[in-house]
């Protein structure tokens, strides 16, 4: 596979990715909610953390945001090293599109913790505000301070458990509850994307390996007939 196909991949996916981000940011107050085609189990619901994918935390405070943004850096900066490796040692196809949406996946969400506090008004939950790109009296934050942007919500199943269950009887349940963004999607798609093709390309190593023994077990033969 090409590096310039890897590359417009990934230059695709982190396209749509900023996209959808720059669009929540800049058109919904945080907290919003909006129900796609109707549907209550399929949402638009502008949040943002400070944590990593899925709403995980790395630790609360500036250092902790500080060293989590260090650490994508750092996974990035390896990511394209091993990548271009990767190519040059022809890796399967599907290896590399599975790694292509991974990286992709990281780099969106080191792009909104490096600039987004720079680039954009705070969103307060309290004012309801939409907030400005841009803004003329600066961003929320400096460099590597920013928040990631999450909006995709959901809630397949959100209900009120019967009282006659043990323990959690009367409370209410959501499934599936975390809100993320579609960097967290490519990041998932590609490690999936792994776990589904990563016995295949094993196998497909093996059968090669076995394919190479033998020719070579005859040329041996070969050369002793011969002689």
């Amino acid at each position: 596979m090409k590096k310039r196909t890897i590359i417009l991949l990934i230059l695709l996916l982190l396209a749509i990715d900023q996209t959808i981000k720059i669009y929540v940011k800049t058109n919904f107050y945080y907290g919003e909610e909006y129900y796609v085609f109707g549907q209550d189990w399929f949402r638009l619901h502008f949040l943002e953390n400070s944590g990593m994918a899925w709403g995980f935390k790395f630790g609360d405070g500036y250092l902790a945001k500080v060293v989590l943004i260090l650490f994508r850096l750092a996974a990035i900066i390896w990511g394209t090293f091993y990548i271009n490796k990767m190519i040059k040692k022809g890796y399967a196809k599907f290896f590399l599109i599975s790694a292509a949406f991974i990286y992709a996946g990281a780099l969106g969400n080191l792009i909104d913790g490096a600039f987004y506090g720079m680039i954009f008004e705070k969103s307060d939950p309290a004012l309801q505000n939409i907030a400005e790109i841009f803004p003329s009296g600066g961003g929320y934050s400096g460099f590597l301070n920013g928040n990631v942007v999450d909006m995709w919500f959901f809630p397949i199943i959100d209900t009120r458990l019967p009282e006659w269950l043990p323990f959690w009887g009367g409370e209410h349940f959501t499934f599936f509850d975390p809100v993320f963004n579609t960097a967290d999607v490519w990041i998932s798609t590609g490690v999936l994307l792994l776990l589904i093709f990563h016995k295949n390309i094993t196998r497909q190593k093996n059968s090669n390996s076995k394919h190479l023994e033998y020719t070579n077990t005859n040329r041996i033969i070969l050369n002793n007939d011969i002689q």
